[in-house]
């Protein structure tokens, strides 16, 4: 593509469109690989823990490559110029979390995982092939912003009436039915604030009074965000969901900070979080035992009480080396009841190693990298603010969560996007990629429009690159 964009300057002509066919050329194959590195995990673990390799697992296998073609065909037809990674890089994590999941599976047998995880990951597939086929163009979302955030403070506020889960009130429960509405609202309230702050930069920008190193805006203009702002951090720290308070925190901080340019903002945000958390650790019991836990992670074993779930993990972790146990020989279930949850990547790291778990950070980095390029290349502000607050979700999630079990931070209960059990998380990162790719079509096709001076590139000759007098249907 580099070359063929040089030949094309160095011969005076228009810089060509990357052909649609090529970008889904790309996308189908690092889907077959993604598929197949699934595959040699599933026989990995079959081998390891049962010497042969399961039905059950190859079932599992054809379910995801079968989800993983029919979105590669509705992508190909409702988003041809979209980014070729987002998916497969989709796939192959969703892939690895149901080939954890099944594996700590096989030492659990009274607690299977696996069979839910794959019904939900069929949902989130479902969900992703609803919003490429039928939103016809992302800025839509823009005209629905108000209802979004309504929607995201009901669906916080709800699990305020229903029993606490392991010292917080995040879950709806129906039976054996569970459901986060927190993870839903993390979508909805980044479309009301990219939407909000992308009407109201240039007051962001040029009104309110200085306040040594930033300008403060006026009440009027950070009023509302402001306030949509504390009361779904208040109501998550009522519910003690504090990962997903300060997942909003960092989400409110950097769309404000890519509204404004202004870097104060940024310190102003780590000032206020490190307030915040030391207030909240020394206030809340449940909070104030996680931060004893992190300060201190083998107090239990020099009591003689056994290794913590913290603990565990940091063995877990230290066994895996470089290279790791191989798939199926660890034992990071000793962790306890969060090991296919909070705890999974410690599975990965025993496992995996080293390698396997810098090779994890490094799917969620180039996931997180094309959305925020995806957000430079897009034209309109709303999509900018959008495109860069998806992506920072995924990059704050994989923080606050590698954070927490590697013990850099204080644990704190959130879902690795894609890896890790719960079947809120998995759909709400689905719809995620799904709208990263609508809005990587839309910037490739605007791209290429301003490229070819103003022509559509299927409009554009495609045997030996377009004079300007060549192109039909101009500026």
């Amino acid at each position: 593509m580099t070359g063929t964009r040089t030949a094309d300057a160095a011969a005076g002509l228009p810089a060509r469109a990357v052909p649609p066919v090529r970008r889904r050329g790309v996308e189908l194959g690092l889907l077959v690989l993604a598929v197949g590195l699934v595959l040699l995990g599933y026989v990995a673990v079959g081998l390891t823990r049962e010497d042969r390799v399961p039905p059950d697992a190859l079932r599992n296998l054809a379910v995801l490559a079968g989800l993983a073609l029919l979105a590669h065909l509705v992508v190909r037809l409702r988003a041809p110029y979209a980014d070729p990674l987002p998916l497969p890089i989709g796939v192959l994590l969703n892939g690895i979390g149901l080939v954890l999941i099944y594996r700590l599976d096989l030492q659990t047998p009274g607690d299977r995982a696996a069979p839910a995880q794959l019904v939900w990951s069929m949902t989130g597939f479902a969900l992703f092939l609803a919003v490429v086929a039928l939103l016809p163009d992302y800025r839509l979302l823009q005209r629905f912003a108000y209802l979004a955030m309504v929607a995201a403070l009901v669906l916080m506020i709800v699990p305020i009436f229903f029993p606490a889960v392991n010292g917080a009130r995040i879950w709806l429960r129906f039976g054996d039915f569970s459901l986060q509405p927190g993870e839903f609202a993390k979508v909805l309230l980044a479309v009301f604030f990219a939407s909000y702050l992308a009407a109201n930069r240039e007051a962001l920008r040029h009104t309110g009074r200085r306040l040594l190193w930033t300008r403060l805006p006026s009440a009027r203009v950070i009023g509302p965000v402001l306030m949509v702002w504390l009361l779904s951090v208040g109501v998550l720290v009522l519910e003690r969901d504090l990962g997903t308070s300060l997942l909003f925190f960092g989400l409110f901080v950097v769309l404000l900070y890519v509204a404004t340019g202004r870097t104060g903002w940024i310190a102003a945000g780590l000032v206020l979080a490190a307030l915040g958390a030391w207030a909240v650790g020394s206030l809340e019991p449940h909070v104030h035992q996680r931060v004893e836990d992190w300060l201190h992670p083998f107090a239990s074993i020099d009591a003689g009480e056994g290794p913590g779930q913290l603990a565990q993990s940091l063995f877990a972790f230290a066994a895996g080396g470089f290279t790791g146990t191989g798939l199926g020989a660890g034992h990071s279930v000793l962790i306890g009841f969060a090991t296919k949850s909070d705890f999974i990547l410690a599975t990965a790291g025993e496992e995996l190693g080293l390698a396997g778990l810098t090779a994890l950070f490094l799917l969620y980095a180039l996931l997180v990298a094309r959305g925020f390029r995806t957000g430079l290349e897009l034209p309109d502000a709303f999509g900018r603010l959008l495109a860069t607050g998806l992506a920072a979700i995924v990059a704050l999630q994989v923080f606050v969560i590698a954070g927490g079990v590697t013990g850099l931070i204080p644990l704190t209960g959130m879902a690795m996007p894609f890896l890790a059990q719960g079947g809120s998380s998995v759909v709400t990162n689905w719809v995620i990629v799904a709208l990263l790719l609508l809005m990587s079509d839309r910037a490739a096709r605007v791209g290429d429009v301003r490229d070819t001076g103003g022509a559509r590139p299927e409009d554009v000759r495609a045997a030996g690159g377009a004079r300007p007098g060549d192109v039909r249907g101009g500026a």
